[in-house]
């Protein structure tokens, strides 16, 4: 009786061995799975922030080529406008010399004329060639 008694004793010590490794598998399998489930939590918040970060940056990137180009285009009509204001200024400017020179060349052939006209009249002199102008 007494080894019966070892004996069921140490099959129940063994039995007991076996169920408590068997939930100590269990408990690690779970852990994993916990761990798991968390690494893919993970990288699906990772996933989302990145594919947030890449539109947020696509946006803001559009937005600074629209803001260039406007930039762009206001300076080049700038640049259109007071090059041509500059082209009517020097045009102004050389017409407004064209008539000045013009008006102080007429005066200047009018002066001209009317002292020739005046000297031709004091100083009537046969309008024969001499031999010695040929």
């Amino acid at each position: 009786m007494k080894i019966s008694i070892l004996t069921i004793t140490v099959v129940m010590v063994a039995a007991l061995a076996a169920f408590g490794q068997e939930g100590a598998v269990e408990e690690a399998k779970h852990g994993a799975e916990k761990a798991g489930q968390a690494v893919k939590n993970g990288v699906e918040t990772a996933g989302k922030k990145t594919k947030e970060v890449a539109q947020t940056v696509g946006q803001k990137t559009k937005e600074t080529a629209e803001t260039v180009g406007h930039k762009t285009k206001e300076t080049a009509q700038t640049v259109g406008r007071k090059t041509k204001e500059t082209a009517e200024t020097v045009g102004e400017k050389t017409k407004e010399g064209a008539k000045t020179v013009h008006r102080k060349s007429k005066q200047a052939m009018n002066k001209a004329k009317a002292e020739t006209s005046g000297q031709q009249s004091t100083n009537q002199a046969p309008n024969t060639s001499s031999p010695n102008d040929r």
